[in-house]
């Protein structure tokens, strides 16, 4: 009778710690570093987010060059229908080049929390029918529940005020067996130009993306600063 009992056990157990990890201070407060917050999560301080200020360094020129962006779009495997969710699209940069591969049956919400990003999307979302600009908040996108088919965030999640939340945010807006991609400046690498608050080591982000029900599936180390790391929902 004894055996019975173990894996209802061994499930009750694992939904305690869940719920238990939910439910505890997630975050911690120090003082800050010169270019972080100050808050803690897992370990890593969170940077301060890029305001609307800086959105012509979204759209530099040079932008495809560095960061080779026309490889990460290649790398996604985009396929005419999906429907995709850019969160933290700041002004659309990529949200423009996944509408053009997921075609006219496919939808990309272009999400962010500040609404002069979203204003700036809407602005030429009338010439790409296929994007849907949405007004986030710091702990919930706002999508529509199980609709996703891959999410993805670039040079994002390290700012995120509340990154669990977010994600268990999005979570929700994923379909079964769906993706959430991270593409985060490498923080192995001292020669990526980029401060190391808005970096992150692949080793860093799966510590934090599967405390969630996502399995790491593959990390792509095609660009010249990111990596793109890939995760499924469970």
């Amino acid at each position: 009778m004894f055996k019975t009992f173990i894996p209802f056990f061994c499930f009750f157990t694992l939904l305690q710690a869940s719920h238990l990890f939910a439910e505890t201070n997630l975050y911690q407060q120090f003082p800050p570093t010169a270019e972080g917050t100050g808050k803690v999560f897992m370990g890593r301080e969170i940077a301060h987010v890029m305001g609307y200020q800086g959105a012509g360094w979204l759209e530099r020129e040079a932008r495809e060059k560095e960061e080779r962006t026309d490889l990460l779009i290649e790398s996604l495997n985009l396929q005419k229908g999906m429907t995709i969710a850019d969160v933290g699209a700041g002004t659309g940069y990529l949200s423009k080049r996944m509408a053009e591969k997921v075609g006219k049956d496919g939808i990309v919400y272009a999400a962010d929390v500040q609404p002069e990003m979203v204003g700036k999307i809407k602005s030429f979302a009338k010439k790409y029918t296929n994007i849907q600009p949405v007004l986030s908040q710091t702990n919930n996108v706002n999508l529509p529940a199980n609709s996703i088919d891959m999410a993805i965030m670039v040079d994002v999640y390290h700012e995120l005020e509340y990154p669990y939340e977010v994600v268990e945010s999005i979570l929700k807006a994923l379909k079964s067996n769906a993706q959430l991609i991270l593409v985060e400046y490498r923080a192995e690498d001292d020669k990526v130009p980029i401060k190391q608050t808005h970096k992150m080591s692949e080793s860093q982000i799966i510590k934090e993306l599967t405390v969630h029900p996502l399995k790491w599936q593959t990390t792509i180390n095609l660009l010249p600063w990111q990596h793109i790391v890939i995760f499924k929902k469970q």
